[in-house]
């Protein structure tokens, strides 16, 4: 089942309303039964349903007509109307074209004809409800030098970026690998006064001492084998702009001394030379590490910590701003069609419901190569579920219901969800479930007997 419904059963057969509700139970949606139209009314008032299933004639009083009421008070429900006999359709209904209708079942009602509509109508209600949950992500999204976001953390982050842009401060970033820590660097660059002077990167993770020291500053000639001629490193080449270090917590400890003494005089001395050289170079450092911890086992020298986080900025991790992801996968799809000449313009709900619940332990970087697989893998228009990756397909990892899942639930209806998807999970597994749930046994039982599961 893709997502849960909240479906508004109109009916006074008793057993037959029963029947119906058993059925969607089971496949997780959410039921509420009423015998009239104005009880109807009453309940859309106080919660917009995604599905409203009603008996003809319960729908078919009134001068205006409780249909066009109920369209109008919730005009994004799909409509099955049943209907009641061999009674005529009313013209409102079957074909007033201003009283949109998903389908009407005839009578007599096979249940399980009846029983595929409404499931029909559920699925197609949840698809336009995640729909317009990401057209009002993305109206509200904003991009900032290449970083796409509508999560209030995120925003915060661009704002401080834009202040510690125009100052003078050595920035430290930090932030699990693959989150974004050059895209801040850069844009740190671009929004300082900085903007028009050079910017430079290096991945200080792999590189030894001695490589390290000759990239960043510099060697003369003959100042070891195959140094044929006098190079510039980094710091003079970016002389009045922008060094960006990342992963300075891998930095060879002799090399964190050279750099602190650049960051205090703005002096370097290239590889060979006794000739001391004047530089003004922003830094702007980046690691994934815990540096105060290095501090601690004497890995990192405590003085170039102090003087590289003047201003800090910590970028959370993928899984920390899940409402961002589908924001990410619809610009990495509009990206990975023009990158590959592909004409893959969509993604089925399911299939980011799936990629939204998953942990990313590669965060964004991992989360743009795996649309860029799928765009590439794909044969149709829309990304379906079969398109993703079997880690994720399988992924059965439990977080969080999203906003859309569960924005106008009572906390009764989202108890029952939760307690469905855990037993789900478990296999059916009451003793596990429990334990999962922290609750105990009987209190699972009774739960389960009063939500019917």
């Amino acid at each position: 089942m893709a997502e849960t419904a909240f479906i508004l059963i109109v009916e006074q057969d008793a057993s037959r309303a029963e029947a119906m509700v058993a059925g969607l139970n089971q496949q997780g949606h959410i039921c509420l039964v009423v015998p009239s139209g104005t009880e109807a009314l009453d309940s859309i008032r106080v919660r917009q349903p995604d599905v409203i299933v009603a008996e003809e004639s319960l729908l078919d009083n009134g001068s205006e007509g409780l249909l066009r009421q109920a369209r109008r008070l919730a005009p994004q429900a799909e409509i099955v109307l049943i209907a009641a006999g061999d009674r005529k359709p009313r013209r409102e209904s079957a074909d007033d074209d201003t009283v949109r209708v998903y389908q009407r079942i005839p009578h007599p009602m096979n249940t399980d004809d009846a029983r595929a509509i409404i499931f029909a109508a559920a699925d197609q209600a949840t698809r336009n409800r995640h729909r317009r949950v990401l057209q009002e992500q993305v109206e509200r999204r904003f991009e900032f030098e290449g970083i796409v976001t509508g999560n209030a953390q995120m925003e915060r982050i661009i704002n401080m970026i834009r202040r510690v842009a125009d100052s003078k401060l050595t920035v430290l970033i930090l932030g699990p690998s693959g989150s974004g820590k050059e895209l801040a660097a850069q844009a740190i660059h671009r929004h300082s006064p900085r903007r028009n002077k050079p910017y430079r990167a290096i991945n200080c993770a792999g590189l030894n001492e001695n490589l390290l020291e000759s990239e960043l500053f510099g060697h003369i000639k003959g100042a070891f084998t195959g140094a044929i001629s006098d190079r510039k490193g980094l710091f003079e080449v970016a002389d009045g702009g922008t060094l960006f270090l990342d992963e300075v917590g891998d930095m060879p400890l002799p090399m964190q001394a050279k750099l602190l003494r650049v960051l205090e005089n703005g002096e370097i001395l290239p590889v060979g030379s006794t000739e001391v050289r004047k530089v003004d170079v922003r830094v702007v450092a980046a690691t994934r590490r815990d540096l105060r911890a290095m501090i601690d086992t004497r890995e990192f020298r405590d003085d170039l910590f102090y003087r590289l986080h003047q201003a800090t900025i910590r970028l959370p991790a993928l899984r920390e701003r899940r409402d961002d992801i589908p924001l990410l996968i619809d610009h990495f799809l509009k990206e990975a069609g023009r990158l590959h000449n592909k004409h893959v313009d969509s993604i089925s709900p399911e299939a980011v419901r799936r990629l939204t619940s998953y942990s990313w332990p590669g965060n964004i970087r991992e989360l743009r190569s795996v649309i860029d697989v799928m765009v590439v893998m794909a044969d149709r228009p829309q990304l379906e579920i079969d398109d993703l990756p079997e880690n994720i397909r399988g992924s059965t990892e439990i977080v969080l219901a999203s906003t859309a899942g569960t924005a106008g639930l009572t906390m009764e209806q989202m108890e029952r969800i939760h307690i469905a998807n855990t037993l789900k999970l478990t296999g059916g597994n009451r003793e596990k479930t429990a334990k999962i749930l922290g609750i105990g046994a009987r209190t699972l039982y009774r739960k389960l007997r009063e939500y019917g599961l």
